[in-house]
């Protein structure tokens, strides 16, 4: 048994026969119900502390002209991404064919019209669809095996599977054409591919998320925003404030009780006890974007603020607490991402002379010193917590990736290999990881961070090695471009976002 699955069954009691009679709330959805006729009866749960789903199904199968299966839903209109992290109670089922995962159906009858998303009892991975009502059953598979990372996406007619297990990529798989209509049932479901036994399966991390439009314009139009913590060590996430408006880069305050990020121009602090954020005051400085630092001791707030007649953002620097922002950088772009651990230096991406470096200049303004001179963009600064080195993202070899150099500038190399987009890297305060956002490319080019695709939160070790996915998400600009650590580097907080935060 996977180990959250056995504390979602502890946090229970053991009692999940008798789960209805505790008459929860099923978190985001609006109910469940057996599918199929006369099926062996089935429970959904929702655990509210663990942010967690527990659902119990039986049924002769999910195939053929019908299916039977216990399913928890919610109807949803147009197009949108359903996530979730998956897997079975127990490692032996009776059925090696036993399934868990997303389902979208026509209707609630037992011959609907349906698309699945599925794990089985044996590890096959598969896109599963009836095109229409009592219809044969077609698949395709995916060749991972043992996913435990579900999401099935709709745009239009095209559904897209994309599956992994925890750590690894996707791998995608896709169907066209299946017409299920604009208004349909999405879900979570399990079926024991036995009438006579039940299965039990532990969702967790579950997301709905409504994407963006066709033709949304950057910078102009926004999506509503998740504020989530990560769990570095186990993958769990948690939803812990949503917002219909579009909030950006989260800092951890170095006392561990609060957040920092922006909001339309302005800058909020999030109290993680009471879940509730509180304007920071900077003056007439309120055009701040994501690219905001604290300093290593948490006195200080360096913001980067557009102000047009100086060429773009420009650096400042105020009380953590608010007050009257001081700049630093006499002209812009100048994005500011760095504070060295002693607080004499910033570190910011600058634009001068057709080309984006990193520079250094004294927290108090001062001459700029040029950290990098090759051609490309570079991006993302930020000090080691002993100060002997930088970290940025540069696409000087054609992709973006995480490279390091000392402190002066010298020894620049690069840390990951080009198989993602790589940005912003984050090092924990214990400095034993890097953590960093990854865009997949296919979606998106060398040169460009935007909102609202599909990412990855990447981690790997400051000493050497392969890069894990931690999180999976819709996300991107705002979503980590600034540290985002907790002072014990245990967790990470983060953006993601949908049209829909209420949908969590």
């Amino acid at each position: 048994m996977k180990n959250f699955a056995r504390k979602a069954i502890l946090a229970l009691g053991f009692l999940l026969p008798s789960v209805a009679a505790l008459a929860q709330p099923l978190g985001i959805f609006e109910g469940s119900q057996d599918i199929g006729t006369n099926v062996r009866p089935g429970v959904a749960t929702y655990v509210p502390a663990t942010q967690q789903y527990i659902i119990s199904g039986a049924g002769y199968n999910i195939w053929l002209d019908h299916d039977e299966l216990h399913y928890a839903y919610k109807k949803i209109k147009g197009d949108f991404i359903l996530y979730a992290r998956a897997e079975f109670v127990g490692w032996n089922g009776v059925d090696p064919h036993r399934k868990v995962g997303w389902m979208v159906r026509k209707s609630l009858g037992g011959n609907s019209p349906q698309v699945n998303a599925v794990e089985h009892g044996d590890g096959l991975t598969s896109l599963q669809y009836r095109r229409t009502a009592g219809a044969p059953t077609e698949e395709t598979r995916a060749k991972v095996t043992h996913a435990n990372i579900i999401q099935l996406e709709r745009k239009g007619t095209t559904y897209t599977l994309r599956a992994a297990a925890f750590g690894q990529p996707f791998e995608t798989q896709q169907v066209t054409d299946v017409d299920l209509g604009d208004d349909v049932y999405v879900g979570l479901f399990v079926g024991s591919h036995n009438a006579d036994v039940t299965e039990t399966g532990v969702f967790r991390d579950v997301r709905i998320a409504v994407p963006a439009h066709d033709g949304l314009v950057q910078y102009q139009e926004y999506l509503g925003s998740r504020l989530e913590l990560l769990d570095v060590a186990t993958g769990g996430r948690e939803i812990i404030y949503t917002s219909p408006k579009s909030l950006q880069a989260p800092n951890w305050r170095p006392d561990g009780k609060s957040l920092v990020y922006n909001s339309e121009g302005r800058m909020y602090n999030f109290d993680l006890a009471a879940r509730q954020p509180a304007p920071i005051p900077t003056g007439t400085v309120i055009n701040n974007n994501n690219d905001h630092v604290l300093s290593f001791d948490g006195q200080m707030l360096g913001l980067s603020s557009g102000v047009e007649r100086l060429g773009g953002s420009i650096a400042y620097t105020v009380a953590a607490t608010g007050g009257t922002p001081r700049q630093v950088t006499p002209r812009g772009p100048s994005y500011l991402h760095g504070w060295s651990p002693d607080g004499r230096y910033l570190l910011f991406t600058g634009q001068r002379h057709n080309e984006f470096d990193i520079y250094r200049i004294p927290a108090g303004g001062g001459k700029e010193v040029r950290l990098t001179t090759a051609t490309g963009l570079d991006d993302g600064p930020e000090y080691t917590p002993d100060g002997r080195y930088i970290y940025f993202n540069s696409n000087r070899t054609g992709t973006m990736q995480i490279w390091r150099m000392k402190a002066d500038g010298s020894q620049q190399e690069a840390v990951t290999n080009g198989e993602c987009q790589d940005w912003f890297p984050h090092m924990s305060p214990d400095g034993k990881w890097l953590a960093f956002v990854s865009f997949l490319k296919d979606e998106v080019g060398p040169g460009d961070h935007p909102f609202y695709k599909h990412v990855y939160l990447r981690m790997v070790p400051v000493a050497g090695g392969e890069p894990k996915v931690i999180a999976y998400l819709y996300g991107g600009q705002g979503t980590m471009n600034t540290p985002s650590w907790s002072p014990d580097s245990k967790r990470l907080a983060f953006i993601s976002n949908t049209s829909s935060p209420e949908n969590q």
